[in-house]
């Protein structure tokens, strides 16, 4: 009896360690392929990303929206000169230098407007241009190498009873449903902010239209500070997987395989965290609200 149940012991031993092994074998495989992908998605422009979903909403701007803008350009500029003429003893002292400058004004607003994709291109272009520097200079490499962590993860497996196999077996399954779920994350942050940039520029004329108005002008000083926010938000994400590849170059050999596992998973849910609060972050930077 007790040969019998030594041979089924060996037996599930070697299910564990084998599905064990299994489950850990290119573990955060998922993971280092999203990490690694961010700064390339991150340091395009969106005319680069997709020329097809970027012709389409610059389409969309210039025969939907601006001719909107061109009507609520008509209507602020309209009220900016009604209240020139009348805030000063009902029109009977009107200076002929504030007309002029109402004409600049409105002259400076229509080359905004005609000028809108140029603009909202230009401050993209600059951030991506400090987002390509900041990627040379401190992106390293991103991976996470379990076998560097645990060099005889095989051997340490087999010296391990059936019960702490058995726990192991069910944390390296739960993990590996975990490492998945981050990469879905990862790639809802970086694509996510690539469609809010593609939605937030579809309506760019209104509010650079109202830009110049007096009373106005906040829509259009916010939108532009709303702009920065999207185009250095992808200089914060660089920075916080540059944190995250420093921390993942020098994780210590683990005495301990589950100590191993779920150090490397933490640190991959921090950056998950990091990544989702670098939105809100760069708006309260520019104090886009």
């Amino acid at each position: 009896m007790d040969h019998l149940w030594d041979q089924i012991s060996e037996q599930l031993k070697e299910l564990l360690v084998s599905g064990i092994m299994h489950n850990l074998t290119g573990l955060f495989d998922a993971t280092n392929e999203k990490v690694a992908e961010i700064a390339g998605q991150v340091g395009t422009t969106p005319q680069a990303w997709n020329a097809a979903i970027y012709n389409m909403i610059r389409n969309l701007s210039d025969n939907v929206i601006v001719p909107i803008a061109g009507a609520i350009l008509a209507f602020v500029m309209t009220l900016e000169l009604i209240q020139l003429v009348t805030e000063k003893n009902n029109m009977a002292d009107v200076d002929s230098w504030a007309i002029f400058r109402w004409v600049f004004k409105t002259a400076c607003a229509v080359v905004i407007v005609t000028n809108t994709w140029t603009i909202v291109m230009g401050i993209f272009d600059a951030a991506q241009g400090v987002v390509a520097g900041a990627s040379g200079v401190i992106l390293h490499g991103t991976g996470i190498d379990f076998n560097t962590v645990i060099p005889d993860l095989e051997a340490r497996l087999e010296a391990m009873e059936i019960g702490p196999l058995f726990g192991l077996w069910f944390q390296s399954l739960f993990v590996g449903i975990c490492t998945w779920a981050l990469s879905v994350c990862i790639f809802i942050v970086v694509y996510g902010r690539m469609v809010e940039i593609y939605l937030v520029t579809s309506v760019a004329p209104i509010p650079m239209a109202a830009m110049m108005g007096k009373e106005w002008g906040g829509m259009g000083q916010n939108y532009i500070r709303s702009l920065m926010a999207l185009g250095f938000q992808a200089f914060l994400i660089i920075v916080c997987v540059a944190i995250y590849a420093a921390l993942v170059q020098h994780i210590p050999a683990a005495p301990d395989i589950a100590y191993a596992m779920w150090t490397c998973m933490g640190y991959t849910v921090l950056l998950c965290f990091c990544l989702f609060k670098t939105g809100s972050l760069a708006k309260s930077i520019f104090a886009a609200h």
